[in-house]
């Protein structure tokens, strides 16, 4: 007798996104957790199942696959034992394609049952509620490389938080969907957070960082932990506090994530190498910024990764890091090293990131004396950043002062303010 194909569960596995060997490896954990060991499935196991080889599983990987999925065994395309399976006959193609629909049709309905005591079956959350809410997520990411600090990005990543959330109420959902909705949430409040912290928003900025913190824990995604410890790490340096910051840091940089990917932990050495230039620890930034530059090198890159990641760390960004970190070390010549090295390789969506680069790097000049070199390059920031970005527009007022303060009556100083008239203007 053929085996009959579970197309049910084919069905159900193509629309909450899982492969043969990823669904063995949750139905393994949902069998340590019950019986206190793993689980010894693989993907062919499940390839038996879909296949129609394995009618019905043992009780234990049947009652975590139950676990695993929110559904019955029977609402999956399974049948029980001693209970007969219809048979296409190959002499009666009608008859056979009729019994497989009544088939197909009995397992929706019991899938019905099975979800919701009413008459009306609730809504299904899956993976493609999951992955709309991503690409909004990478929506996000751009805008904030585009503008920064904005409170509508801000408000934007909040309210994409709270739909991620509003989500886990709306209908059903497998244990790999609501951790994944508690990820997306996290992800959101986590770029409002670092809005509220670009914006200098430092207030809003804890709130969120609270709620984002939270929501990871639920999640157990160890990369949005890492996103969010790193942005507490970076809010606590601009807010002088390198104390914490260390201390923030060093929570991402001890997951383990840090061990198994060596991008993160550059981002996280380079991150620390900021904090200490800011405690006026020279010793301590260098050994930084060699350690992540070193584990750059060694990162793969061809090593999966999320999107927020991939969207900004990279040689330039380590280079602004440094950058940072000397200028605030007083080092100006190497300042100005890494600022023409990270604007040589800065990619073309950084808009923000490079007006930052730009007014660090004149910062750099004029503390060198290049009073003409360093103010025509804070004349090359465009004005939206230069009066609409909270940390651009505070660092070139500070420039000015200073280069009041270095060139008073110099024509260097009229050109700078005559700069600056016009930059109000186009606002």
């Amino acid at each position: 007798m053929d085996a009959i194909r579970n197309t049910v569960l084919e069905t159900w596995m193509t629309e909450h996104g899982y492969s043969s060997n990823s669904l063995a490896d949750a139905v393994n954990s949902a069998v340590e957790e019950l019986t206190g060991r793993p689980g010894g499935l693989d993907g062919s196991s499940v390839r038996g199942w879909k296949a129609g080889r394995v009618t019905w599983p043992k009780s234990a990987t049947r009652t975590a696959l139950e676990s695993v999925t929110g559904l019955p065994a029977v609402a999956l395309g399974f049948v029980p034992r001693g209970r007969p399976s219809p048979t296409p006959a190959s002499s009666q193609p009608e008859e056979s394609d009729m019994k497989r629909r009544t088939l197909v049709g009995g397992i929706a309905a019991a899938a019905a049952a099975a979800a919701a005591p009413g008459t009306v079956s609730p809504r299904r959350i899956g993976m493609s509620d999951v992955n709309r809410l991503n690409k909004r997520f990478a929506e996000i990411i751009a805008n904030d490389h585009r503008h920064g600090g904005q409170p509508r990005i801000e408000e934007q990543a909040t309210a994409l938080a709270d739909e991620a959330l509003n989500l886990q109420n709306a209908g059903s959902a497998t244990q790999r969907v609501r951790s994944s909705l508690y990820a997306s949430g996290a992800a959101f409040r986590s770029s409002a957070m670092w809005a509220a912290i670009d914006g200098r928003r430092y207030e809003a900025a804890k709130a969120h960082m609270r709620e984002a913190q939270a929501l990871a824990e639920m999640s157990g995604d160890q990369a949005i932990k890492f996103r969010i410890w790193s942005h507490a790490g970076t809010m606590y340096r601009h807010m002088g506090r390198p104390a914490d910051a260390i201390a923030a840091n060093d929570v991402a940089r001890n997951l383990h994530l840090t061990r198994r990917d060596p991008l993160f932990a550059s981002l996280g050495l380079a991150r620390q190498g900021a904090i200490h230039g800011t405690a006026q620890n020279r010793t301590e930034t260098r050994r930084a910024f060699e350690q992540a530059q070193d584990a750059m090198l060694r990162a793969d890159p061809a090593h999966h990764r999320p999107v927020w990641l991939l969207a900004f760390y990279d040689q330039a960004e380590l280079d602004s890091l440094a950058l940072s970190a000397y200028l605030a070390l007083g080092d100006y010549p190497t300042a100005e090293y890494h600022a023409h090295r990270c604007l040589a390789s800065r990619r073309p969506h950084m808009v923000r990131s490079r007006a930052i680069t730009t007014t660090r790097l004149a910062h750099a000049l004029l503390s060198q004396g290049a009073a003409d070199a360093a103010t025509a390059t804070a004349m090359r920031v465009p004005a939206d950043a230069a009066t609409r970005h909270a940390r651009v527009s505070r660092m070139l007022q500070e420039f000015g002062a200073a280069l009041r303060a270095t060139a008073p009556r110099s024509t260097t100083v009229q050109a700078w303010t005559d700069h600056t008239i016009t930059w109000r203007t186009a606002a």
